[in-house]
């Protein structure tokens, strides 16, 4: 079974209907035959895209509402990992490739869990590609 890491960008395009992209939804289409790994922060993230999309009048309550049943609903698999050596392979990765300690984490989670990496944000892209991480879609 093919394993990745989602990240929040990947996951925003997925709910949103102005950030639509083919590649997220071929992404969602493969997700059943793929074991799915998001860190804990993933929740906060994709809580605060679903806040910020409703007070700037982006989507209305009801479509807030339709988007935590529809992440809720996905088999996604949460990483809690954190201790010894962890926040300083995140800051080790953040320097080596211009990361926020945040993309950081999606990047260190791929290399631990030997996972691809999916996402739109093109720096991460180009970090994992540096690291020899699978980019889906590239």
């Amino acid at each position: 079974m093919k394993r990745w890491v989602m990240d929040c960008s990947l996951a925003a395009a997925l709910g949103l209907p102005d950030e639509r992209s083919d590649l997220a939804e071929a992404f969602l289409r493969g997700m059943a035959e793929c074991e799915v790994w998001v860190p804990v922060l993933w929740w906060h993230e994709i809580g605060n895209v679903i806040l910020t999309a409703r007070r700037r009048g982006r989507i209305s309550e009801a479509d807030a509402i339709g988007l935590f049943s529809l992440y809720e609903a996905m088999p996604l698999r949460t990483d809690a990992a954190c201790g010894e050596g962890f926040l300083e392979r995140i800051h080790h990765l953040a320097l080596m490739h211009g990361l926020s300690a945040y993309d950081a984490a999606y990047l260190e989670l791929a290399q631990r869990r030997r996972a691809g990496l999916a996402t739109l944000d093109a720096g991460l892209r180009s970090a994992a590609q540096e690291c020899g991480i699978v980019v889906f879609g590239a």
